[in-house]
């Protein structure tokens, strides 16, 4: 038997009870070198033990005399199926010695409480121990027919696959869809990264950049039959394509109008991109540096650097492609400049803050770069005293809001859903969010250049009356911060 799991350089260890788990236990640390004493009160169990070359000896382990047995040993194992005994020995070995290392067997979570509370260090019990492996097994094993079916999916595109992102691509979106070219592209099969809206975040310039990612305009290819196969990565919908839908993979739930051949869709995970790891290293492939370096950018944005909504899973994966990545290019994507359009928001925004107890709304008025109002909500969150901020501006007969927080009591993608989500398009979580209003729901008014002045004001009045009523907060009488 072999675990793959190194003990430290302790090498003195007793077990007590040597049924299947304590034998299997034994059998481990043996194969890794140690010293071993086995103390069991079957007698002919013993001898066999013995005939194996293993160190055994025939006592109760509910009687003291055991204890009196190992009381040189650092570190004492007791594995008796028998959880009575299992107790009696914990108390015995407690009463001689404080200080060894004990890893105690329950059966239940009950005599779990109570090993604990008589002085095992350790408690395990094997129903659990057997259900999360089998559970590992099952993870590994529904990746493995995944893994199979995608690839079956890929391969059989005849002339080129369509991997669609969301319209504006974030990290995890540009680095999910980077990781399905790369498998595409080890199977033999040709792609195209392709977005429909803009790629307006100088951080997502930066990303995509620095990394030498292609990314196609969806409305600058000429001919979109050339996509035989279609695959939406980290991307909720389809209704703005033409073309049908064959794959989806996607760490969030949504509801889809369209039953694509292939789904994988998992909530547990809290970015796309740790599900694409896990594909990647299914295909046993060579990751590129580029791909890894995208990939492990993608958790990391998806979950604040690993303080957001934090899977084991995100983990593991952000572990693996940690060697292969590229840090430089990370601190630089962290990094980008400025651009002057951001700058002119972001003083729009600091100008006409109106700020109730700890939550900040803003008007930065007319945006040329909605990406802008991202930008300014995140600095705006570092103003002394604000927890949550929200800042729009009006584009295309639009107004676009971007919400922050770092208030725990409030999850700012359910208050812009409360507020707008009946007259607009919202999405989003706890920290973050945003929302599209059609401008003359809130006006009634023809939009032309004589009444957008007027637009603006009655816009802004009700946005905030609107948000901050979301918020529960009274809204009436309002300070810029200062």
């Amino acid at each position: 038997m072999s675990t793959g799991v190194t003990i430290s350089s302790i090498s003195d260890y007793a077990i007590l009870g040597c049924g299947s788990v304590g034998y299997a236990v034994a059998e481990e640390l043996v194969e890794q070198g140690k010293d071993v004493l086995i103390i069991d009160r079957d007698e002919s169990r013993v001898e066999s033990l013995r005939d194996q070359d293993l160190d055994a000896r025939t006592a109760d382990i509910r009687e003291p005399e055991a204890a009196d047995l190992v009381a040189d040993r650092d570190v004492v194992l007791i594995l008796a199926s028998n959880v009575e005994a299992n107790k009696q020995a914990v108390e015995h070995i407690r009463a001689n010695n404080d200080n060894q290392f004990l890893v105690a067997r329950a059966s239940d979570p009950v005599s779990g409480d109570e090993l604990a509370d008589l002085g095992a260090d350790i408690v395990i019990n094997p129903s659990s121990v057997i259900a999360e492996s089998a559970l590992r097994a099952l993870e590994s094993g529904e990746l493995e027919y995944n893994a199979g079916k995608l690839a079956q999916l890929v391969e059989e595109t005849g002339t080129r696959l369509g991997i669609i992102t969301q319209d504006s691509p974030d990290p995890d979106s540009i680095a999910s869809a980077a990781a399905l070219q790369a498998i595409a592209s080890h199977l033999g099969v040709e792609s195209d990264i392709i977005y429909l809206g803009d790629v307006g975040h100088q951080e997502n310039r930066a990303f995509v950049n620095l990394l030498g990612i292609d990314l196609v305009q969806w409305d600058e290819i000429e001919d979109h039959s050339v996509y035989d196969t279609v695959a939406l990565v980290d991307r909720e919908t389809s209704t703005a394509l033409d073309l049908s839908v064959d794959a989806v993979i996607d760490h969030r739930e949504a509801e889809q109008e369209f039953e694509p051949e292939f789904v994988d869709i998992r909530p547990n995970m809290s970015s796309t991109s740790t599900i694409m790891t896990k594909y990647i290293q299914e295909f046993d492939m060579n990751v590129s540096e580029e791909v890894a370096t995208a990939l492990l950018y993608g958790i990391r944005a998806e979950t604040l650097d690993f303080k957001r909504d934090t899977t084991p899973a995100d983990l593991t994966a952000a572990a693996y492609l940690y060697p292969f990545a590229n840090h430089d290019t990370l601190e630089q994507v962290e990094s980008p400049s400025m651009s002057p359009e951001t700058l002119d928001v972001l003083a729009e925004a600091i100008t006409n803050r109106d700020v109730q107890g700890s939550h900040l709304v803003s008007n930065a008025g007319l945006v040329r770069d909605r990406e802008a109002l991202t930008q300014a909500a995140s600095h705006l969150l570092d103003l002394e005293g604000v927890t949550t901020t929200a800042v729009f501006g009006i584009a295309d007969e639009t107004i676009f809001l971007a919400g922050r927080s770092k208030d725990i009591r409030i999850n700012i993608g359910k208050v812009l859903d409360d507020a707008y989500g009946e007259m607009g398009e919202t999405a989003g979580h706890s920290t973050q969010a945003s929302a599209e209003i059609p401008l003359g729901i809130f006006t009634g008014i023809e939009i032309s250049e004589d009444t957008r002045d007027t637009l603006l004001e009655l816009t802004e009045e009700a946005v905030k009356r609107t948000l901050f009523d979301a918020m529960g907060v009274d809204g009436t009488e309002g300070s810029n911060g200062s």
